[in-house]
């Protein structure tokens, strides 16, 4: 190459670095040659691409030859401009808006609300930390772990909760035996059913007899062990219709049915479970029915799915969460929950309404955190750390309730537990029957608000169907919002429900129990 095209060479680069042209950049190398003058030759295309490429990095990142590019330098090497670039430039100029629409609105598509959301939760904070100072000006500390220890530890000499839940085996062994008798044909399936619904309903009227007679019997108490006979309820209802199912779909059927092992056998090497299939009736042994009675499920199966090893760490992190959310959760009962309750006895008495609202939606606040606490304490921390200690498998206790669009969908979500069991022993055989879609669905509310009524008004030994009609409420409230609301306004529907809706029921039970028994008092 020449000397003039070698003192060119620098020059030539930055030209035909890119022309900005009406059809957007194009390449100077394209199917044209640009120079200044005759001087200098074109070098071959696949030197000129490889320059090109390097020129164009350069300048997207401000240099050309190593050296910074000025404002200067990048309109020298665009070249000459044609009079249409000349004007689209000015047109630019002139013209500085667009079709577009606010961020703020659903047509934008925009969705990173992230420092909002970061807002909102430091509002929520800041609003929180004013009331609860506020209510240790006010209250001082309340928080006193001793007093709750005293209501378990009320009449000491009988302990009617504990000898109440030990006194539940009489009607695990009695389910046992039954379903022994009909797998080896000494009763008949007639006999059977009705010995399994006599044991069913002593289940629930024994525990409500004893504690609407017994006068030593604390609420606290008398709800877990209320709770405690429930949930056996429901485990015996699942457990006698699974193994009427295995007896009629028949002894060669029931060995290909799918399970996880109720009844593993531990290796010597490896400390690993050694899992075998039980098909009936070998499923119906002691060691069997205990464990699906501490098992975090309600709905039997002859095999269940099991982790292969239990994880200490994993186990150790349970066993904190369930201590530490326990304190926690007893402390805002006595520090926020006690104190406002107090303080609404007088306008429930006066039923001044506007101050009735006033302290309903206070005492909503307190209420729907210790719920959601509770969520976490039980659904999370509790049950898993039950099902790691005993293996269980199947850890879907809870799915996505938090993004429920409807009523429907959270009350599917929320308790995965009791939405099997409604599903399996209840609303699945009530439409084999025949029985209408929605009817069953009302059903399935119905006996939910039966169980809801049953755990509140027993160990308050007060009957306000409160409850009942707060589950009741739930069916119109489910039509409604999916029919009218979609999106984010059925989230906060069901939100606004969950805040103001049931936990209020809840609080107006509390309210009348210290209005009948501590009323004179205060």
């Amino acid at each position: 190459m020449s000397d003039g095209a070698g003192m060119l060479g620098p020059l030539a680069r930055r030209r035909r670095t890119t022309i900005h042209g009406s059809a957007g950049v194009k390449q100077a190398n394209g199917s044209k040659w640009h120079q200044d003058a005759g001087d200098g030759k074109p070098e071959s295309p696949g030197k000129a691409k490889k320059k090109d490429a390097a020129s164009r990095k350069a300048v997207g990142h401000g240099k050309v030859d190593g050296e910074p590019v000025t404002a200067a330098r990048q309109a020298d090497s665009n070249g000459p401009r044609s009079p249409g670039n000349e004007e689209e430039q000015l047109s630019d100029r002139l013209s500085c808006h667009v079709l577009q629409e606010s961020l703020l609105s659903s047509a934008s598509g925009y969705s990173n609300y992230r420092g909002i959301l970061n807002w909102c939760v430091i509002m929520l904070v800041l609003s929180n930390a004013r009331l609860f100072l506020e209510n240790l000006i006010k209250y001082g500390i309340l928080v006193d772990p001793i007093q709750v220890v005293s209501l378990f530890l009320k009449d000491p000499y009988s302990w009617p909760a504990a000898c109440l839940t030990i006194a539940s085996n009489v009607f695990i062994l009695a389910a046992f035996h039954t379903e022994r008798r009909l797998a080896v044909g000494t009763i008949s399936e007639t006999t059977g059913r009705i010995l399994h619904f006599f044991n069913l309903t002593c289940t629930l009227i024994f525990p409500a007899a004893l504690i609407l007679r017994v006068t030593s019997m604390t609420p606290v108490g008398a709800v877990i062990s209320l709770a405690i006979y429930t949930v056996l309820f429901l485990k015996l209802f699942s457990y006698q219709d699974t193994n009427r199912w295995c007896r009629e779909i028949g002894q060669a059927k029931a060995k290909k049915l799918t399970r996880s092992y109720s009844c593993p056998t531990v290796a010597p090497c490896n400390g690993s479970a050694v899992q075998t299939h039980v098909s009936y009736p070998g499923n119906l042994t002691h060691r069997d029915i205990y464990y699906f009675i501490f098992a975090p499920t309600l709905c039997y199966q002859l095999n269940f799915p099991r982790s292969p090893r239990i994880r200490k760490r994993f186990l150790i992190r349970r066993l904190f969460e369930m201590l530490f959310l326990m304190q926690l959760l007893v402390g805002l009962i006595q520090q926020w929950m006690v104190p406002t309750i107090q303080n609404s006895m007088k306008p429930f008495q006066e039923m001044d309404f506007s101050r009735m609202v006033e302290r309903l939606l206070k005492l909503a606040v307190p209420n729907h955190l210790i719920w959601l606490i509770f969520f976490y304490w039980f659904f999370h921390s509790s049950m898993n750390f039950v099902a790691e200690l005993m293996q269980f498998g199947d850890r879907e206790f809870y799915r996505d309730w938090w993004n429920s669009e409807t009523v429907t969908y959270f009350w599917a979500n929320w308790n995965i537990p009791v939405h099997k069991w409604c599903l399996r022993h209840f609303y699945r055989p009530m439409l084999r029957r025949g029985v209408n879609r929605r009817l069953a669905q009302i059903a399935v509310f119905l006996g939910s608000a039966f169980f809801h009524e049953f755990l509140v008004s027993i160990p308050l030994k007060m009957f306000r169907l409160w409850a009942f009609m707060g589950m009741m409420a739930q069916v119109p409230l489910a039509w409604f919002v999916s029919r009218f609301l979609n999106g984010n306004y059925g989230n906060a529907a069901v939100w606004v429900s969950l805040i103001i809706g049931q936990p209020v029921a809840v609080l107006m039970y509390v309210h009348d129990y210290y209005v009948i028994h501590h009323g004179s008092s205060t």
